[in-house]
């Protein structure tokens, strides 16, 4: 029994040195690099973690708040009826009469609170206006550009281009801004009454000449003493009727 034991103890041995030498020739022939490959990158990894990704945080976008352009002329809670033409849209028919009274149906624009007659909110109502178009309305209902490069004084008298906007409480059919030729009507500041009033005193001198910009004719009338008197009244009977009137071609004032 004992002579066994020893026997299976010298075995077991034997077997462990056998399977000891097998794992060390396996891991010195390459066999074991396969795991060495593998787990460096993941050491390597562990080491460094690479570079970091910066995180931008984008805001959100605000809420468009932006006013309609026509909210600036556009009172809030006041009669509908007596709204600007830009804070309403109405259905217009062109087919009306001229010169008669019609009626016509309109919206407020979006944005825009009024009330009726017993202060309650609407947003539909009816409108009276007349019949006309922007362009035939008078012209204390619109407002035109000025020229100052035309001469007003002139025969005959001169034109110009304007651009005309109708003024914002008036109704009427068609575009509100509209081209119209107007007639030369503006002024530099010169005054009647000082122009006739150098030319009776200071007129021998040129001095109604040239406070008027003429002063062509006022070397000549000082030179002349007047054109012997002749001129100076010639010259107080022009400016007086309104003739004669600034060089510039602009109006008295």
């Amino acid at each position: 029994m004992a002579a066994a034991a020893v026997l299976l103890w010298g075995l077991c041995r034997r077997l462990c040195h056998v399977l000891l030498f097998l794992s060390q020739f396996y891991v010195l022939s390459g066999g074991g690099s396969l795991n060495l490959e593998h787990s460096q990158p993941l050491a390597q990894s562990l080491r460094d973690p690479g570079p970091t990704r910066a995180f931008t945080a984008v805001p959100r976008a605000a809420e468009s708040t932006d006013i309609p352009p026509y909210m600036m002329k556009c009172p809030s809670n006041g009669l509908c009826s007596r709204l600007p033409a830009d804070c309403v849209e109405c259905k217009t028919n062109f087919s009306c009469v001229y010169g008669k009274p019609v009626t016509f149906d309109c919206t407020v624009k979006p944005s825009v609170t009024c009330v009726d007659q017993d202060l309650k909110s609407q947003k539909s109502f009816v409108i009276n206006m007349t019949c006309r178009f922007c362009w035939q309305l008078p012209e204390t209902l619109y407002e035109c550009s000025n020229s100052t490069s035309c001469m007003a004084v002139s025969c005959p008298r001169q034109r110009y281009a304007a651009n005309c906007t109708v003024r914002d409480h008036v109704h009427c059919l068609g575009n509100r801004t509209f081209p119209k030729m107007l007639y030369c009507n503006w002024t530099g500041g010169y005054k009647w009454s000082t122009a006739l009033a150098l030319s009776i005193t200071l007129g021998g001198f040129g001095a109604d000449r040239f406070y008027l910009g003429q002063w062509r004719e006022g070397l000549g009338k000082l030179f002349s003493f007047g054109g012997l008197g002749i001129w100076t009244l010639i010259d107080v009977l022009l400016i007086g009727v309104g003739y004669v009137g600034p060089a510039d071609g602009s109006l008295y004032i």
